[in-house]
């Protein structure tokens, strides 16, 4: 009785048997006609295209308005200052009356006193004209980064 060969061996010879088959076909498929593999092929082209346009337009920017209020000078301020006399310092017995000073300054600091050149302004003295004690004319303008008192 013949040998039956098991499952492991049947499939080696099945797939040795495929691939002696496979290798005769291909080796008769290149001795077909030359008038038939030298035939043109059809070309085929494809031209793709593309356009895309976009057109961004912009939405209004808001409008921005700069108020700056800007304090003019009021009326003139006549101030009266009374310096005491100098009897306490000269240890005399004279009694003086008095010296009597007036400044016209019309805008005058926190404290109530004119101001002189050089002294900072306040924000809301930026480009404002007013006197000194001595009744010199002075402005508020721009110093490099701060705003002073300067004379006009």
């Amino acid at each position: 009785m013949p040998k039956v060969l098991n499952r492991r061996a049947r499939i080696w010879v099945g797939g040795i048997a495929l691939i002696a088959l496979g290798a005769v076909g291909c080796s008769e498929s290149g001795k077909g006609d030359a008038a038939a593999s030298a035939k043109p092929l059809p070309a085929v082209t494809v031209t793709v295209t593309a356009t895309a346009t976009e057109t961004a337009t912009p939405a209004p920017a808001p409008t921005v308005t700069e108020t700056k209020t800007v304090k003019v000078p009021g009326p003139t301020v006549t101030t009266t200052v009374t310096k005491a006399a100098a009897s306490s310092r000269s240890g005399g017995g004279s009694s003086g009356g008095g010296t009597k000073t007036t400044s016209t300054c019309s805008i005058r600091s926190n404290a109530g006193n004119c101001y002189s050149a050089g002294q900072f302004c306040r924000n809301s003295d930026h480009g404002a004209v007013t006197t000194t004690a001595s009744g010199a004319r002075i402005k508020c303008v721009a110093s490099g980064s701060s705003w002073r008192w300067s004379y006009s």
